[in-house]
Order: C-alpha cells, then sequence, then structure tokens
C-alpha cells in the first residue's frame, strides 16, 4: 500500500455553542471533535469506527469542507484545505467528495437523474454536451445502472438503486478521495453486499482513496485497510485493520468489539463496563473513558492520555495508560 498521505490532520478540533450572551451568561459549549491528529494515505481505505455521537460525523464534514474546524490544521495533498476551499470552493470540490448516509434524501426529488449528475459534470469539469454525454454513460456504467435510468427521478428508485446514483454523482468530477458517511447503513444486507463491491471495484478502476465511516463493524473490518476508533471526540486508538479486530489495545475498543452483534448469539457488553456515555456539556476531567472502563485508575482520572505508538506493534497507536494486551486482558 503507499505511503504518501493524500489527507493530514492535525489537533483538529470543532467545537459547538460556546459564548456568552448579552447578559453575560456562559453558553454550553460541545466539543464535537477535539484534537484529532491522523492521516490518509494515497490508495487506501481508512475506517472509522465508533458509538453515535462520537465524532465520526462531524470529522467527516470537516475533511469535505461542509463545515470548519475551530482549531487545529487539515490538508489535503500538502495544502491547507480551509485556505483553498475559501479561495476556491470548487477546486475542494473536484478532488474531494462526499456520500450520504440517507440515499433519497440525498438527491434533489424535483430533478432527473441527468440533471443531478450533469451538474458537476457541467460546474466542475466544464465539460460540453457530447462530453457529458459520454461521461453520463460512464457513471452508469460504473455503477450498474441502465443509461435509460438517466431520465428518471429519485422516487422511482429502490434504496440500492438510489445510493448508486450517490455514488455516481461522487465519481462525476473525477475526485481523488471520497468520504462515505455510512453508505450502506439503509440498506438490506443483501444490497449492501451490492454497494460494497461496486466501491470495491470502482477504487481499484478510479485509484480512489476512501474515508469509510460506520458503526458496523463487520463492514469496516471487510473494507478497510486501517481504522481509527472514534470515542467522544477523540482517536482512542488507529492501526491496521487486521491487528485492531484481531488483538485491540484500547480497552474501548475491546469492549465495542465484544458487544458488536454476533450472528445466532444475544451480544452483551460485559457486566463491568458502565454503558452510559459522559455527559457532553459536562465532561468529565482526564480519560473520557475512565467512568466505563473496567481497569480505570486514579491517572484515568487526572490526565488524559495521548495518542501513542503500542510497544511491539509497527503503526499500532493507542491512548490509554493501561492499553490491552495480546491476549485482552488490561495491564495494570
Amino acid at each position: 500500500m503507499p505511503e504518501t498521505a493524500l489527507l493530514e490532520i492535525d489537533n483538529a478540533e470543532r467545537v459547538f455553542g460556546g459564548g456568552r450572551t448579552l447578559f453575560g451568561r456562559a453558553l454550553p459549549a460541545v466539543h464535537a471533535v477535539q484534537g484529532v491528529s491522523l492521516d490518509v494515505r494515497k490508495g487506501e481505505t481508512l475506517g472509522v469506527v465508533g458509538e453515535s455521537g462520537c465524532g465520526k460525523s462531524t470529522l467527516a464534514r470537516l475533511i469535505v469542507g461542509l463545515d470548519r474546524p475551530t482549531a487545529g490544521r487539515i490538508t489535503f495533498d500538502g495544502r491547507d484545505l480551509v485556505a483553498d476551499a475559501r479561495r476556491d470552493p470548487r477546486a475542494l470540490a473536484r478532488r474531494v467528495q462526499y456520500v450520504f448516509q440517507d440515499p433519497v434524501a440525498s438527491l434533489n426529488p424535483r430533478k432527473t437523474i441527468r440533471a443531478i449528475l450533469e451538474a458537476p459534470l457541467r460546474h466542475l469539469l466544464g465539460l460540453d454536451r457530447s462530453g457529458r454525454e459520454a461521461r453520463l454513460g460512464e457513471l452508469m456504467e460504473a455503477v450498474n445502472l441502465a443509461p435509460e435510468f438517466l431520465d428518471r427521478y429519485p422516487h422511482e428508485f429502490s434504496g440500492g438503486q438510489a445510493q448508486r446514483i450517490g455514488i455516481a454523482r461522487a465519481l462525476a468530477a473525477d475526485p481523488e478521495l471520497i468520504v462515505l458517511d455510512e453508505p450502506v447503513s439503509a440498506l438490506d444486507v443483501s444490497v449492501q453486499a451490492q454497494v460494497l463491491n461496486i466501491l470495491d471495484g470502482l477504487k481499484t478502476r478510479f485509484g480512489l482513496t476512501y474515508v469509510f465511516i460506520s458503526h458496523d463493524l463487520s463492514v469496516v473490518e471487510s473494507v478497510s485497510d486501517r481504522v481509527a476508533v472514534m470515542y467522544f471526540g477523540r482517536v482512542a486508538e488507529i492501526g491496521p485493520a487486521r491487528e485492531i479486530f484481531a488483538a485491540p489495545r484500547h480497552p474501548y475498543t475491546h469492549l465495542l468489539l465484544k458487544s458488536a452483534p454476533v450472528p445466532g448469539k444475544r451480544s452483551l457488553i460485559p457486566e463491568d463496563a458502565n454503558t452510559e456515555l459522559p455527559d457532553p456539556y459536562n465532561p468529565p476531567p482526564g480519560c473520557a473513558f475512565h467512568a466505563r472502563c473496567p481497569r480505570g485508575t486514579d491517572i484515568c482520572l487526572a490526565k488524559h492520555p495521548a495518542l501513542e505508538r503500542v510497544s511491539g506493534a509497527a503503526a499500532h497507536e493507542a491512548a490509554c495508560h493501561h492499553p490491552v494486551d495480546e491476549g485482552g486482558h488490561v495491564r495494570a
């Protein structure tokens, strides 16, 4: 896998709310993303997992420029993403695209599929009519849809077909990076497999790089080269997918994997782990996972752990004072 970093996120933060009223009363603030630093290498699929509310979608919006970081820096191919987006929003859109979770709601119900797909071809690539027609045919073929579907409206398609149109729209501008935010969570299992196969083929065919966001661990495991596990707005663990799923080092990752549904079994979170998420308006001191961790100690309450390389595991990092060993036991 290429080691060149296409996207680099350095200590990014996104705070919602805060400030004061006209009468001086402090307003509550939520740190949706806190000190996130990671990179996405050219040609890879980086999976991002975590519970609802952990900051996955906020991070996705920062990457594609739909939102701007409160602090920190995001660079794409060595250039400041926020500064470039201010100067020329279309330049960013040509290189980074987004596939939304809800395939039907993401498509304009008043426009035909032809009009939806032609918009980026006209405004981002500047293709003439003949060029657009040729590109439309290529896009429909790439996502396994018949050309006659171009003159239909979004409500005439199933969820799986609508998501394939959403993928075709993302491909239209010939991007280098596509952020997929829960792209198959709204689809039936059989349809999920079809869409995932299409994404895999497109990655190879067009030389794409993916950021794949999902709460479905089995899907992330099957598609990712590396995985970043997020908790309470921070990266708790990041490393090769095979190591994350075979030998997780952060207690939260270990808990997340143990609580994942298993066919034929009822999945339970261990009894010694508190299942309540911290209050985002009143975050705990130190490590946010401390209250849920079965082996939390005083240092966890006093100091938030830095994301550091786990001993003996190359390119595998965990933000934990007591990382889990290969056998799944938390070291004291």
